[in-house]
């Protein structure tokens, strides 16, 4: 090869470049968003202290957040404490692979919902698009149930939007940027249903009392 062109090593830019930009997101999206999430672990922490469960669901990196943060809930986060019910609708092979076979995947968190789902239950539905097509019916699902559903989105919350009870939007379009931000929110829901049920009870105490509604 003659005077091959040398190719400009551009890894660092392409480093500080995703780092700002994540930088000014995490600033944007904590500053609008605060108050919901603060918000959000409040019914959470309700929704376990009166007994109930959180079932979790997402596709692809969504599932393993999903599985991540229903780790968090049932082993312990930061603090050491009993164990919080909490089940991710994304890891049982058989089940999937048996509704997707014989139902279609569009149902595979559906039957789900309505096999472990119980009024006063909570779903979470984490998807940066908002227009997975098997979550749509688990919200649907999860509210004919009588269940509490909190998405955790992009895209405006997309189609599962309307579906929600709250939603915690990520205002961007990069997927990779969102996914980043819903972990970040997702400690911080872990940490704060900690924080109201072992820490600061008398917050949480008014919505455990009796006539309350629980959804």
């Amino acid at each position: 090869m003659k005077n091959a062109e040398k190719k400009t090593d551009n890894s660092l830019r392409m480093i500080r470049e995703h780092a700002e930009k994540g930088a000014v997101l995490r600033r944007s999206f904590f500053a609008e968003n605060a108050r919901l999430i603060a918000a959000a672990a409040l019914r959470i922490a309700a929704t376990l202290a009166r007994g109930n469960k959180l079932l979790l669901c997402g596709n692809g990196g969504s599932a393993a957040d999903a599985q991540h943060i229903a780790a968090e809930f049932v082993n312990r986060f930061l603090m050491d404490r009993p164990p919080l019910p909490a089940l991710a609708l994304t890891t049982d092979t058989s089940i999937l692979t048996a509704i997707g076979n014989d139902f279609g995947f569009d149902q595979v968190f559906a039957k789900q919902v309505r096999a472990f789902g119980r009024s006063g239950d909570m779903l979470v539905v984490l998807t940066t698009s908002g227009n997975s097509a098997n979550l749509i019916p688990a919200l649907e699902a999860a509210r004919e149930t009588g269940m509490y559903c909190l998405g955790i989105t992009g895209n405006r919350g997309g189609k599962a939007g309307p579906l929600c009870d709250a939603l915690i939007n990520v205002a961007e379009t990069s997927t990779p940027l969102i996914q980043e931000m819903h972990i970040a929110a997702a400690h911080l829901l872990c940490e704060l249903t900690d924080y109201y049920l072992f820490d600061n009870v008398r917050v949480l105490a008014p919505l455990l009392e009796p006539g309350q509604p629980q959804t």
